[in-house]
């Protein structure tokens, strides 16, 4: 695939482009609260019997498509349950429609709309990186967002506040999170490395969005992250919320994050936890 035009973007394009990921985020969070179905089905499967996809996952992705297109003639879109289209500005969105199917699926209060513009080409790992992003909860209302340069914040009940990692070094007093994937066999070595990792810290959390663990790091609520598995979809706004929360975000030997791993936290935080997840 020919690579996109990587555009210089101004301080006021980057703002714009946040407030439009704000925007979506948040008429997607609206639509997949208040028309669930009262009985939602799986409509689909993906790599296992246990990765599903609900209606509202796609209703969900065709609303931010419409909306992205109408803000944005010209800019790419990958999204998650597969829509695609190539960039011509050198900007493409990175969405999630709704990130936590499962928890959605059983009603579970941990699930996120995920938008994010990027710039490069977002289907070659680490040849990509995310310029604005926005990540909200529409159970508890709270949006997380970004932009590059501009800091990272969390918008709840009315008031917007700058969030930051913590300065956690102690290994044995984190708290972490971690996902696992749809895959038995792959799920098994993931829940192998998570035991060991239990004598070494604090304690671990397994919540069910990769796109809410990483907004917690960057909010502080979480010392550390770490996950393979993640696609682009998954990650890429909270990647850029964790950075400009004062964070690192990397993967394998501190290269970019990709499938391969994903690694969050404060500077030193990652030092110390990397070397024990990168395997």
């Amino acid at each position: 695939m020919a690579s996109e035009p990587t555009p210089e973007l101004t301080a006021d394009e980057i703002a714009d482009l946040e407030t439009i990921a704000c925007t979506v985020a948040r008429e997607a969070g609206d639509l997949i609260v208040e028309e669930r179905p009262d009985h939602l089905g799986v409509a689909a499967t993906k790599s296992t019997a246990t990765d599903v996809v609900t209606i509202m996952d796609k209703r969900s992705e065709e609303l931010l498509r419409t909306r992205l297109e109408a803000a944005r003639p010209g800019d790419g879109l990958l999204g998650e349950e597969g829509a695609s289209s190539p960039s011509e500005t050198g900007v493409t969105w990175v969405v999630d429609p709704i990130d936590g199917t499962v928890n959605y699926l059983y009603q579970l209060p941990a699930y996120a709309v995920s938008v994010a513009a990027c710039i490069g080409d977002v289907h070659t790992p680490g040849a990509w990186r995310p310029v604005a992003g926005a990540v909200l909860n529409p159970i508890t209302d709270e949006l997380f967002h970004a932009g590059l340069g501009r800091g990272a914040f969390l918008d709840h009940r009315g008031r917007s506040s700058a969030i930051q990692v913590t300065s956690q070094s102690d290994l044995a007093m984190s708290l972490l999170a971690t996902g696992f994937g749809y895959d038995v066999d792959k799920r098994k070595r993931q829940a192998a490395l998570a035991a060991e990792m239990t004598g070494l810290v604090r304690d671990i959390r397994r919540a069910g969005s990769a796109a809410l663990d990483l907004c917690s790091v960057a909010a502080g609520r979480l010392d550390g992250y770490y996950e393979a598995g993640l696609n682009p979809w998954d990650l890429a706004a909270g990647w850029l919320i964790v950075t400009e929360a004062g964070g690192l975000v990397q993967g394998r030997a501190g290269g970019a994050p990709t499938a391969d791993l994903v690694v969050a936290g404060g500077a030193e935080h990652v030092a110390l936890l990397a070397p024990l997840v990168d395997r």
